[in-house]
């Protein structure tokens, strides 16, 4: 009867650099073999454009964009909406809350 450290030991045995080698995601690299740097595009705020819509608290349709379906409001970190303008949004959704504009809880 085998014992399991045989069959690892079995395993390991092998040459298994050849075959790790196929497996293994390569490093994107460019023609002279040196790492290409990907370029990563900055996200902006969308309402420090100059058209941007004003955060109001009677827009309801655009208050509904940065909360999630249960009602929540919608992390800056995800929306990438700028410090700033998240606590007036905050404030915004949390006066048509208030309001009876929106709901506190969807169930």
């Amino acid at each position: 009867m085998r014992d399991s450290r045989d069959f690892r030991d079995s395993r390991d045995s092998r040459d298994s650099k050849d075959s790790r080698d196929s497996r293994e995601p390569r490093d994107r690299e460019d023609s002279s073999g040196r790492p290409k740097q990907l370029f990563k595009r900055r996200k902006t705020c969308p309402f420090s454009e100059p058209r941007a819509p004003k955060i109001d608290y009677k827009d309801v349709r655009l208050l509904q964009r940065y909360t999630t379906e249960r009602g929540r409001l919608i992390p800056s970190r995800i929306s990438f909406v700028s410090c700033k303008h998240q606590r007036a949004l905050a404030t915004a959704i949390k006066r048509a809350r208030f309001l009876a504009l929106m709901p506190y809880v969807v169930k």
